[in-house]
């Protein structure tokens, strides 16, 4: 699934990805839809460092500014170690989907 459903609209998952992985201290990147008590669905980054590289939370989403609808901006950022892959090396959103399920918005 490569679109969030936000308030009735959509949100491309791959443009927010693309900019996410643009950032020199960020290697590998996804966006999913994080369940949202008002929006039904809410983007979230989950991305990875690049070795030896420092970036916030913060930091990132500033980096999103200018480059997207304000309303497609990402709700949170959460950096992992590595991100889940198919047998193929495709990365599973599925998986990714499934570690988050229990992953809870401020619901503003």
């Amino acid at each position: 699934k490569d679109v969030i459903k936000s308030g009735g609209e959509w949100i491309s998952s791959i443009d927010l990805e693309c900019i996410a992985m643009a950032h020199p201290a960020i290697a590998e990147a996804a966006v999913i839809g994080i369940k949202h008590p008002k929006w039904d669905e809410r983007p979230i980054v989950v991305a990875v460092k690049k070795p030896g590289q420092e970036v916030s939370k913060d930091e990132l989403l500033k980096f999103y500014e200018g480059k997207i609808a304000k309303w497609w901006m990402p709700d949170d950022v959460v950096f992992v170690a590595e991100l889940p892959h198919t047998a193929t090396g495709k990365l599973s959103k599925l998986t990714l989907r499934q570690q988050f399920k229990d992953y809870r918005l401020d619901p503003r």
